[in-house]
C-alpha cells in the first residue's frame, strides 16, 4: 500500500497520523505540508510506529516527508531547477519502485508571479521525469498537486472555474506531465463525480455538505497501474477533531 496525505502541519496531526499508520499499516506514506524545518521534525513522536522517515522541510511553510516500513534508499530532496529551493519534492526507492512525493505550489492568483512559479514547477517536474526515467519503469508519483483536473473534481464547476487550482492553464500543465506516462489511479477505479480529498475550512459545514475538491493524487506508470487493485479516498481522518483540511488517498498493489 502506498498512501498520500496533506497533513497541514505534521506537529498538529501527530495523534491522527500515528493512529492512521497503526490501523492501515501502509508500506509507504507520503505527507505534504509538514510546515516544520528539519531540526524541529517530530521524529520522537513517531518512534513507536516503527517507520523509517525521510523529510525535507522549511519553517512554517511547505514541507514533505516519506514514511517507509523498510529503510529508505536513493533519497533525493528538491528539484534542481527550482531557484526558490522550496521544500516541495522528495524521492525515494522502495525495493525497485520509485516513489516521488510532491507538494505543488498553490499559485495565489492567476497572472501572479506565484502562478507562473506553479506553471514552471510542472514544467520542471516534466523535465525531471523525461531526463531521469522511462515510462516502462515502476514509478509512483503522489501528492497534493493543487489541481482539479476535471469538472467532476470540484463541487461547483460552473462557479469555481477560473480558480487558481481549476483553470485551463493548470489543467494543461498537469496533463503535460501525465503524457510522459502516468495513469491517475483513483480514476482508474472510480470514474464517478463528488469524490473529493480537500474541504476548505472556510466553507461553512463544507465537509458535511461535501463541498470539496479532488486535489490529491496517486499517479503511476503503466506497470504499476496494472499491479494496482484499488485506489480510494479515506474520508475518516477528516471526520476527527482538529483534522487536516485534506484526507488520505490510498493505493493497493497486488505485487510491490
Amino acid at each position: 500500500m502506498i498512501a498520500t496525505f496533506n497533513v497541514n502541519s505534521i506537529r498538529s496531526r501527530i495523534d491522527i497520523l500515528n493512529a492512521w499508520l497503526a490501523e492501515h499499516k501502509p508500506q509507504v506514506l507520503c505527507v505534504q505540508e509538514t510546515k516544520v524545518q528539519n531540526c524541529d521534525f517530530p521524529l520522537e513522536a513517531f518512534k513507536k510506529s516503527g517507520y523509517h522517515i525521510s523529510y525535507h522541510g522549511q519553517k512554517k511553510y511547505n514541507g514533505v516527508a516519506i514514511f517507509s516500513d523498510i529503510p529508505t534508499q536513493d533519497i533525493q530532496i528538491g528539484l534542481p531547477q527550482d531557484p526558490a529551493k522550496e521544500a516541495r519534492f522528495i524521492k525515494m526507492s522502495y525495493k525497485n519502485v520509485v516513489v516521488v512525493n510532491t507538494y505543488i505550489p498553490q499559485g495565489q492568483s492567476i497572472g501572479s508571479e506565484k502562478f507562473q512559479y506553479k506553471l514552471n514547477w510542472f514544467s520542471w517536474l516534466k523535465d525531471y521525469f523525461y531526463k531521469t526515467y522511462t515510462p516502462d519503469q515502476p514509478i509512483v508519483w503522489v501528492g497534493d498537486l493543487n489541481v482539479a483536473l476535471e469538472d467532476k473534481d470540484v463541487y461547483d464547476p460552473k462557479n469555481l472555474w477560473g480558480d487558481v487550482c481549476f483553470c485551463q492553464e493548470i489543467q494543461d500543465a498537469l496533463r503535460e506531465v501525465m503524457k510522459w506516462g502516468f495513469v491517475d489511479l483513483f480514476r482508474q477505479f472510480h470514474p464517478q463525480p463528488e469524490q473529493y480529498t480537500f474541504w476548505d475550512y472556510r466553507v461553512p459545514n463544507g465537509f458535511k455538505r461535501n463541498l470539496g475538491w479532488r486535489l490529491d493524487y496517486i499517479m503511476a506508470t503503466p506497470i504499476m497501474a496494472q499491479r494496482c487493485i484499488d485506489c480510494r479516498i479515506d474520508k475518516a481522518p477528516r471526520e476527527l477533531d482538529k483534522p487536516s483540511d485534506h484526507t488520505p488517498v490510498v493505493a493497493e498493489f497486488k505485487s510491490f
